[in-house]
C-alpha cells in the first residue's frame, strides 16, 4: 500500500479482486487516514515523553498482531 497516498491505493478483498464499490473505498480510505493522524499524535506524543522510538514501534506493531477478526467464522 502507498502510505504516502493511501486514496490511491487499491483495496482487496481475500481473493486478491479490487474492492470497487465507491462506499467501501470511501470508509476503507478515512479509516485509513483518521489512524494514520491517531498513531502519529500518539507517536510524537511518545517521544517527547521521553520513549524509546524503536519500543513504541514494536509496541504499535504488537497492537496489530494482537487485532482479532470477528468474523473469522464467516468465511
Amino acid at each position: 500500500m502507498n502510505n504516502k497516498h493511501p486514496d490511491q491505493a487499491p483495496w482487496h478483498d481475500p481473493q486478491g479482486n479490487l474492492i470497487s464499490c465507491t462506499e467501501k473505498v470511501k470508509v476503507l480510505t478515512e479509516n485509513h487516514r483518521e489512524m494514520r493522524e491517531m498513531l502519529q499524535d500518539c507517536f510524537e506524543d511518545a517521544l517527547l515523553m521521553g520513549c524509546d522510538e524503536e519500543q513504541f514501534r514494536q509496541i504499535l506493531k504488537g497492537l496489530i498482531d494482537e487485532l482479532e477478526n470477528p468474523y473469522h467464522d464467516l468465511d
